[in-house]
């Protein structure tokens, strides 16, 4: 099996159909290498239809678990809208904040919907670093 390279936001959406239509909020850690090859899709979290709650501690899990270099973050928004909350925007601090504590990336937190759209907060200049996807 050929494995996915996220180079790009968009790239990761085949992997995460399955997700789109729910109709409560997941919470979705995808692991990658060190050349952002999906070593694995996670799901860490299912709330309710308008929010999940997720702790760094569950997130990281997998990724230390796969000795991947870093992760993106996905959570479905079963509204259809892919404006970030509050509660959205102070998870990826957190988490970014936690990743930069172990050494593994956070590559980008993407919100998808049922309609196939998505917010990135990477591409949003909502998480910045060093470098950019590829």
């Amino acid at each position: 099996m050929e494995k996915i390279q996220i180079k790009n936001p968009s790239d990761a959406l085949p992997a995460l159909k399955r997700w789109q239509k729910q109709r409560q909020e997941n919470f979705i850690v995808i692991t990658l290498d060190g050349a952002h090859q999906i070593i694995k899709v996670h799901h860490v979290t299912k709330g309710l239809v308008n929010k999940t709650i997720v702790h760094p501690r569950e997130v990281f899990y997998p990724a230390i678990k796969d000795f991947s270099t870093a992760i993106m973050c996905v959570h479905n928004h079963p509204s259809g809208s892919v404006e970030p909350s509050p509660e959205d925007d102070e998870i990826t601090d957190r988490i970014c904040m936690a990743g930069s504590i172990l050494g593994i990336r956070v590559l980008d937190h993407i919100i998808i919907t049922r309609f196939g759209d998505y917010y990135s907060y990477r591409s949003n200049g909502r998480i910045s670093d060093y470098d950019e996807y590829g």
